[in-house]
């Protein structure tokens, strides 16, 4: 197998492999050796038909994850020199849903919501030469689920492996291949090989669901051939869940929502998946008051800085004036810090008195990224967060090969938070509030990573393209966080 791939991605190792293929984690030498994940057509499969639908997978994989988070996202495809195709997706370093059974109950409700909201995406359609075309997965498991940490999102889930997803409205791109999902999790309809729409994934979302909470099956078979599941499928009812596990207590609005999925008939099912989300929600809304999203709210709790400290790095920064060489207006900017009480990285911003009042109870997080090639630089997002509000990002493009920038993160790297001054855009442009926004002992860690990397990295005069390149990432990051925050339950934050 070639070990440079399009000029571009570097092969590594073997990850997966699959009945359509082969995975394998990559390097994409262009974007810093960012990890990738290259699926490869399997060299047994040669059908022009299979090669089609395997560069289709690539496509809808790319078009949908345009439209949602929690879809795998794909974003090259090709050939090799033998003519072999492939395609390129972002590499997920995370659990399957496989390793997370049994659920408890908190995380059940959060990752089926994602997954709903992927399957939505997949119902609602891709448009293909303007017209809308909706998504039959077809091979819902819990196989088919990545679960990813997400250091200040928490967990964010992936839908994999749209190989053998089917248009629901019959339409010339049909799929070839004659795949019909996994026995176990396939509804009644598509073991009958009838037209098949979204009450299908409903179907297999129900027995998934089962499965996440019981670590069962609604169904025990005589056997895994064929016969046996569509027995089980077509005539079997499922079991219930209270004699699968006795000891398990949830609501009885889950548990009729998980028998209704299950139902023979589609007609019967929940008609979207749109419905099972409400049901969701109103269940969380019933359960005792416990945090649901520690993504947002644990980024608000400290574990290692010295509160003593921290009262003394506060003081420092209400004391504070608006610097003489910035111009009165909304900017954000990064300040290192060399004090009395220590050294420190503080992000100062100016803001309208109300903006700032406003956001006082907002949600806090940050996100890093960084680039070697073609020129060492770091993006540094912050972002405060209001339901009613919506977000308000401060981004901060750092040269790698500037030392005072290399100062400022390696202050921001040896604490577990840093201050947000707020600075008013009215006159005299005092501190108006200081809030700490927290910085993950993993994420502290890395940027030490960076900093030792771009000191040995050569001179290099293209920080314009490293800038634009982040840019462009930045844009997709706020999609990614903004599509998470707003599906997260609210939560009271403090400082």
């Amino acid at each position: 197998m070639e070990q440079l791939l399009a000029n571009r991605y570097q092969i590594q190792q073997l990850i997966g492999r699959g009945g359509m293929g082969e995975v394998f984690l990559a390097a994409d030498i262009l974007l810093g050796n960012a990890p990738v994940a290259i699926k490869f057509l399997s060299q047994t499969i040669s059908e022009q038909e299979a090669r089609d639908d395997f560069i289709r997978e690539a496509l809808l994989s790319a078009a949908l994850s345009q439209k949602s988070i929690h879809i795998v996202r794909a974003y090259d495809y090709g050939l090799t020199s033998t003519g072999k195709p492939f395609y390129v997706m972002e590499y997920l370093s995370g659990k399957s849903l496989k390793d997370l059974i049994p659920t408890p109950l908190p995380l059940f409700l959060n990752l089926v919501r994602q997954i709903c909201l992927g399957l939505q995406c997949a119902h609602t359609g891709v448009s293909i030469e303007k017209k809308i075309y909706p998504l039959v997965h077809r091979d819902i498991k819990p196989a088919n689920i990545m679960v990813i940490p997400d250091e200040t999102l928490g967990q964010i889930v992936k839908i994999l492996d749209f190989g053998v997803a089917h248009f629901s409205n019959g339409s010339a791109f049909a799929t070839h291949t004659k795949v019909i999902g996994t026995l176990p999790y396939c509804s009644p309809e598509q073991l009958e090989d009838d037209e098949l729409d979204s009450r299908s994934d409903i179907y297999s979302l129900g027995v998934m669901m089962f499965e996440m909470l019981t670590s069962q099956k609604p169904w025990q078979p005589e056997s895994d051939l064929f016969g046996a599941w569509y027995k089980a499928h077509q005539f079997e009812p499922p079991r219930a869940i209270h004699e699968v596990s006795p000891q398990l207590k949830i609501p009885q609005q889950l548990n009729d929502l998980i028998m209704t999925c299950l139902a023979k008939q589609p007609s019967h099912r929940p008609q979207a998946v749109e419905e099972i989300i409400q049901v969701l929600n109103q269940v969380e809304e019933s359960l005792p008051k416990v945090s649901v999203s520690p993504s947002v709210e644990s980024i608000q709790h400290p574990t290692t800085l010295n509160s003593i400290f921290l009262d003394e790095i506060t003081k420092v920064c209400w004391q504070m004036a608006w610097p003489a060489d910035k111009p009165i207006r909304e900017i954000v900017f990064p300040r290192f810090m060399n004090t009395e009480v220590g050294k420190f990285t503080a992000l100062c911003l100016m803001l309208s008195r109300q903006d700032i009042n406003q956001r006082m109870k907002a949600a806090r997080g940050n996100k890093f990224i960084f680039l070697t090639s073609p020129h060492p630089m770091v993006l540094w997002v912050t972002f405060l967060y209001n339901r009613e509000l919506g977000p308000k990002w401060l981004p901060c493009y750092l040269d790698m090969q500037n030392p005072q920038n290399i100062e400022l993160l390696l202050a921001l790297s040896e604490c577990d938070r840093y201050p947000l001054i707020f600075f008013t855009l009215e006159s005299p442009h005092s501190c108006a509030n200081v809030l700490n926004s927290n910085i993950s002992l993993q994420q502290r860690q890395l940027l030490k990573t960076w900093i030792e990397e771009s000191r040995k990295l050569p001179i290099t005069s293209y920080a314009a393209v490293s800038k634009s390149i982040l840019r462009d990432k930045y844009k997709e990051m706020q999609s990614t966080i903004l599509q998470n925050l707003e599906n997260l339950k609210p939560v009271s934050e403090s400082s």
